[in-house]
């Protein structure tokens, strides 16, 4: 659902024609709200073409040989057991076009596991990330899909790597990304220090994350209610926190030092919770921003889009579909957006692909009739209204 779209809709950000393989049922994420698409699609799959196929079908198969004979790369997030029966591994394709880097981002690698199922949040729990992230002590997934948008860009990374460097042997173009072992990566970090710190005190110990290790170094409220996320890391940066809050702690040599600060964290926490409270918002925001501190206001989502900065040239692209409007952030860096495809509705491009890999149109007739492709529906339905409850 995110992690290869994600990876394609990088290349596509790139300038890479990327064709979207759908099955006759359509993305999963084009039902997941109101009976119509939800934020996946439109954020991750405008400007790509939508081919929709029937791999279980011998005629589907041909279209999407085919397809890859021409192809420079195939990225797909299949189950392994799904992928051996469509006839999509690499060793597949390879068949086709020893020429073709494929990426299998999957569950598990190489291993015991390689052919058990994982998804985002199976990733966190079996990598560390949820035992840290508990609601009401229960561990929990964290919000965004961070581990499949990961290994999605560690596709990229492994593309690009393999093209830049010719000629890539048979084993750079057949490229497996895990779900596990991004997520290992990411908590790399982490691991070494439950290490270092057994090895250290003789018993197992988490370093602590970055606010918690930081007194000051957190969310805290306003006199007006709105939350404030304050950059208070070194020493120089408790200085200008506590000045410009006027706070009392600001000739306290006692804590100028962030060991010291480590130490009394219960009175450092409140120190900065009495000095951020006596001011509204605005008034924090000025006095910090005046003397350098870094912060931001804990935005809820329906705000973020709102602030200035997000409408800077090249940060955002307009896209209208289905008859609504929507923002939708870009690739980092972009110094412009060129204007280009909403995200294609199931099928729409089925025809033109075909006519393109050199099907007549008899033939293309024929592959409609039998199944093994589907064609745009213009009655599609979309997003279910909103009735008025009376």
């Amino acid at each position: 659902m995110v992690a290869a779209p994600f990876a394609t809709h990088i290349l596509s950000q790139l300038g890479a024609e990327v064709i979207k393989i759908e099955p006759p049922s359509g993305d999963t994420t084009r039902a997941l709200v109101r009976g119509g698409p939800s934020g996946t699609l439109i954020a991750y799959s405008h400007s790509k073409k939508s081919l929709c196929l029937d791999l279980t079908h011998d005629e589907g198969k041909d279209v999407f040989r085919r397809l890859v004979a021409s192809a420079d790369v195939v990225i797909h997030n299949l189950a392994p057991a799904a992928a051996r029966k469509l006839r999509v591994t690499a060793q597949d394709c390879a068949a086709v076009n020893p020429a073709l880097i494929h990426v299998h981002i999957k569950g598990y690698g190489a291993g015991p596991q390689a052919d058990d199922l994982a998804t985002n949040p199976v990733a966190e729990a079996a990598t560390g990330v949820m035992d840290d992230h508990r609601i009401n002590d229960r561990p929990s997934r964290l919000g965004p899909s961070y581990h499949d948008q990961f290994a999605g860009t560690y596709a990229v990374i492994r593309v690009l790597a393999a093209m830049v460097n010719p000629p890539p042997t048979a084993a750079d173009r057949h490229i497996e990304i895990g779900l596990y072992e991004t997520g290992l990566h990411l908590a790399a970090r982490d691991l070494a220090g439950v290490q270092l710190k057994t090895q250290l005190l003789g018993r197992p110990e988490k370093e602590a994350g970055g606010e918690f290790a930081m007194p000051g170094y957190g969310a805290y409220l306003s006199s007006d209610g709105r939350w404030i996320y304050l950059l208070v890391l070194t020493d120089a940066h408790w200085a200008k926190l506590t000045q410009a809050l006027a706070m009392p702690e600001a000739d306290d040599l006692d804590l100028a030092r962030l060991r010291e600060r480590k130490k009394q964290r219960d009175r450092v926490e409140a120190a900065v919770r009495a000095g951020v409270g006596k001011f509204t918002f605005d008034e924090v925001a000025d006095r910090l921003r005046a003397a350098g501190v870094g912060f931001n206001e804990v935005l809820p989502l329906e705000r973020v889009l709102d602030a200035p900065q997000a409408h800077q040239p090249g940060k955002l692209r307009e896209l209208d579909y289905r008859g609504l409007h929507f923002e939708v952030p870009e690739f980092p860096g972009q110094a412009e957006v060129t204007p280009d495809l909403p995200p294609p509705e199931l099928g729409e491009h089925t025809l033109e692909l075909l006519l393109g890999l050199g099907f007549g149109e008899a033939e293309c007739a024929a592959l409609v009739e039998q199944g093994a492709v589907v064609t745009q529906d213009p009655q599609a339905f979309a997003w279910a209204p909103v009735r008025d409850k009376k």
